[in-house]
């Protein structure tokens, strides 16, 4: 489990993250809410990207902010919005990062196992000896998720993987997140624009604005009409297909 007690996170004097205090439990949880909300940041924190000026956040009961670095990274594992590298890399290059925290080179036979499947699950066995800036950015976009997967830990953080990807790659990894956390109980916290992708998708929704957490629960619970237009300062709509809302913004 993750657990964020009273975190706080500030710019200067703009409070990005303002008193969060939730726990997320295995399965798909997704992070939603406008622009400048605090979702990105309280990812980053979660995942040791950024300091924190005040709380406590653990995993697994480990405190994020004093276990050492790879001992942390055998737990969790985080991917950013924006990936950048000084250095030219294949795919099979930049994915055997991922057992880094392992103590492998990423040529073990163990580390080949792991490389390979993330490899294959995201669709990338065609491109896998070619470097990075040869690729497009959906495929790019898909070699640092598998990188990720790589990393082969019990919690894994996306902050919206699904930027650069089309439907087809965009679905595909939304369903392999969601089977990764039914078949390994994961658990996958992942912070997305696209609401209703996060009701088909995620388990449980936090919905922050201005900082703060305003909404934490099942998606029935959070995606409402009213609770959206507060949370967007937009009317919305909101119908019911198999079972699952989806979302009509007017």
């Amino acid at each position: 489990m993750i657990r964020t007690d009273s975190v706080v996170k500030r710019h200067g004097s703009f409070v990005a993250v303002d008193d969060v205090s939730i726990d997320i439990r295995p399965g798909v949880t997704a992070i939603i809410g406008p622009n400048g909300a605090g979702k990105s940041t309280l990812l980053a924190a979660i995942g040791r990207l950024v300091g924190t000026d005040g709380g406590q956040i653990t995993v697994d009961g480990l405190d994020v902010a004093t276990t050492k670095s790879r001992a942390l990274a055998r737990r969790l594992a985080i991917l950013r919005q924006d990936n950048h590298l000084a250095i030219r890399l294949s795919v099979d290059d930049l994915v055997s990062y991922g057992r880094f925290p392992h103590g492998g080179s990423g040529r073990t036979h163990d580390d080949r196992v792991h490389v390979d499947s993330a490899i294959e699950l995201l669709d990338l066995d065609a491109v896998r000896g070619r470097f990075l800036d040869e690729l497009s950015g959906g495929q790019r976009q898909r070699a640092f998720v598998a990188m990720a997967l790589a990393q082969d830990t019990d919690h894994l953080l996306l902050d919206e993987p699904l930027n650069n990807l089309d439907p087809r790659h965009g679905v595909g990894l939304m369903k392999l997140l969601r089977r990764l956390a039914d078949e390994r109980r994961m658990t996958v916290v992942v912070v997305l624009h696209d609401i209703n992708v996060a009701a088909q998708y995620a388990d449980d929704i936090v919905a922050m604005r201005d900082g703060r957490v305003v909404h934490h629960g099942a998606v029935a619970d959070v995606v409402t009409a009213e609770r959206l237009a507060a949370l967007y300062d937009t009317p919305a709509r909101v119908a019911r297909i198999d079972d699952r809302p989806i979302v009509i913004w007017e």
